[in-house]
């Protein structure tokens, strides 16, 4: 993509669109191409630490399954059948040879089947680096960073060893502060859909901020720089709609026509968990003379709330509805991937603090390959209008 050249807001959206709907990583390909002893390593939902690959001279890419555009003849003979559809649809991407210019893929505690899609993608994948990060469970330990500390020193090893260079602090400084400003303007961004969702409809922030999982975070960085000033000049009216937050889809994402309907539907999205990696820290990561024990600090003490980090150091579910609350939100929806058991346990609790707040909320779900958005729509319609007429 030529950001440059690319005038018209809507059609910088469509070309963010096209290319990471795009099965082939066509951007990730020609950077990798580009230049002798490039790599690519995979990093499957919901965080990795970017940073460490990007300063072992790879890039990061963000592995998204494959949506509704593939059909999976080969993943369903290597899991249970109840099992959500990014696990299968990503080992389907290996099993069809569109990672085969990955150098290396990596995991981490989401739950069970994500634990066991690093295992097969070894079993399967002999020739492909696999790895597998251990975030910290309690993270009200003591010890809590110095493990993330000692468990990312691993994990910088395994990246300079799959990129054949070595990393100094200085260049783990450098990532550090590029992603910082990737952060910062996603912040930007999601401060300005908030304010006047009116001017820029989630999925136009969806296409802006997943275009960076499959780019060079230095060309994102320009992209982001260039939506801004698109964004300064638009135009637009507020309409009567139901302002709701929305929940639950922070590792599979649901089909861009289905987050497109449930706006159409009659909701400005005033906050989400979409692609939460890119958006998993409450502020910069800091700078000091340890970048890895920055990033480690980070995590352990200023990352988002999210179904697949244990933090029993305050209520979920409570955050959750002040935060509804901070963000003048008129109700919740829930929308999680089929087969979610980390999203289907924190409903449980979710379900239980919406009753006692009083706040509204509606219960959906999705899987990647869904083609029909219909019955969804109609739900979030008959939701709204219980909003807006009662």
């Amino acid at each position: 993509m030529n950001i440059e050249v690319i005038n018209r807001f809507d059609e910088l959206i469509d070309e963010c669109i096209e290319t990471f709907e795009s099965l082939d990583f066509p951007e990730a390909r020609a950077w990798k191409s580009a230049e002798p002893g490039r790599a690519l390593i995979g990093c499957f939902p919901v965080y990795a630490p970017v940073e460490i690959f990007h300063a072992a001279g790879a890039l990061p890419v963000g592995l998204a399954g494959a949506g509704n555009r593939l059909e999976i003849s080969h993943a369903d003979a290597r899991f249970q059948s109840f099992v959500c559809s990014i696990i299968k649809s990503t080992l389907e991407l290996g099993m069809v040879g569109k990672l085969d210019d990955f150098d290396g893929l990596v995991f981490h505690s989401i739950c069970d089947p994500a634990r066991n899609l690093a295992s097969v993608f070894t079993r399967n994948f002999p020739n492909t680096r696999v790895e597998y990060v251990h975030f910290p469970q309690r993270l009200h330990s003591e010890e809590a960073v110095t493990y993330l500390e000692r468990e990312y020193r691993r994990i910088l090893d395994w990246a300079t060893a799959t990129t054949g260079r070595s990393v100094t602090d200085e260049e783990l400084r450098r990532s550090i502060a590029l992603y910082n400003a990737i952060r910062t303007g996603i912040r930007w961004l999601y401060d300005f859909r908030r304010a006047e969702p009116h001017k820029l409809s989630t999925r136009e922030l969806y296409a802006l901020v997943r275009y960076g999982h499959v780019a060079p975070p230095e060309k994102h960085l320009r992209l982001l720089t260039h939506a801004f000033d698109e964004l300064q000049r638009r135009e637009g009216k507020p309409k009567d709609r139901a302002r709701i937050l929305l929940v639950g889809s922070f590792c599979e994402q649901p089909p861009l026509d289905l987050i497109a309907s449930i706006e159409s539907a009659g909701c400005y999205v005033v906050d989400d968990d979409f692609l939460l990696g890119r958006r998993f820290f409450s502020a910069d990561v800091a700078d000091s003379r340890n970048p890895l024990r920055d990033l480690a600090d980070a995590y352990v003490n200023h990352s988002v709330d999210s179904s697949v980090k244990h933090d029993l150091g305050h209520s979920k579910a409570e955050a959750l509805v002040a935060r509804a609350r901070a963000y003048d939100a008129d109700a919740v929806v829930v929308l999680t991937a089929k087969f979610c058991e980390p999203a289907l346990f924190d409903y449980a609790l979710y379900r239980k603090a919406f009753h006692e707040a009083g706040m509204p909320h509606v219960f959906l779900e999705f899987e990647e390959k869904m083609w029909l958005f219909d019955k969804v729509k109609t739900e979030i319609e008959t939701f709204v209008e219980s909003l807006l007429f009662t």
